[in-house]
């Protein structure tokens, strides 16, 4: 690592192992959560970034929401065909540990990733993806875009264009990996895949739906409604 990422495995140690896993709770409520703001960085530095974390991350590390942009790049699951991915491209392609097929990051939009003990907070996988698809609907509400989600299809779409997408990874208990919302970023590299392997699924993003905004903006407000639901005492509605 490099940069701002490697000044912080100096601030926070970066050399302790141990478990993270259900049994890590250290009473009825879980450390702060932190915000770090990354602004727009290349992906695979990340990644490997937030492996690190979940790997050497202890029962008293808090949470944290990593909040940035990405250079752009396209992500492939660990199930993800590569036949997804329709014309050759200058955009890179990288193979990541999340679950799903491929999607697209890029300047203008806003990426959210979430390194979470789930045990401690006492969130099941599920429980999970719908809270940050919950967070996302309620972000894209406050700027007057009704959005939905899909059955069998993670993530959320303004009628049947996808506008947040979600991926996991868990390790030990703890999640990394988390969500992205289009803001106001260039969609023609979606026409170059099949989105989440849905061939012909169409993307769209706030800007496409008639909201001037800006990245910065919609990653406060994104920040800030995941800690809300992350802090509550009471379930997502299933």
């Amino acid at each position: 690592m490099n940069g701002p990422h490697e000044e912080r495995w100096k601030e926070d140690g970066g050399n302790l192992v141990a478990p993270c896993n259900a049994n890590d709770a250290t009473g009825d409520h879980p450390p702060s959560l932190i915000r770090r703001l990354l602004g727009t960085v290349a992906y695979e530095p990340t990644w490997r970034a937030q492996q690190k974390f979940t790997a050497e991350r202890t029962a008293e590390t808090p949470d944290e929401l990593w909040l940035l942009q990405h250079e752009p790049v396209y992500t492939l699951g660990l199930a993800g065909d590569v036949r997804h991915l329709l014309d050759a491209s200058e955009i890179p392609l990288v193979k990541i540990d999340r679950g799903g097929q491929i999607t697209y990051h890029g300047p203008g939009q806003a990426v959210v990733y979430l390194l979470i003990n789930l045990g401690r907070r006492h969130l099941k996988v599920r429980e999970q993806v719908r809270l940050m698809e919950q967070a996302m609907l309620d972000v894209l509400e406050t700027f007057g875009v009704h959005a939905e989600r899909h059955d069998g299809a993670p993530g959320v779409y303004v009628a049947d264009a996808k506008i947040g997408a979600l991926g996991l990874k868990i390790s030990r208990g703890c999640s990394y990996h988390g969500l992205s919302l289009n803001v106001n970023l260039d969609l023609a590299p979606f026409h170059h895949i099949n989105p989440c392997g849905y061939a012909g699924l169409r993307s769209t993003s706030l800007a496409n739906e008639g909201v001037v905004t800006n990245v910065d903006v919609v990653l406060d407000r994104l920040a800030a409604r995941l800690t809300e639901l992350l802090d509550r005492d009471y379930p997502i509605a299933q």
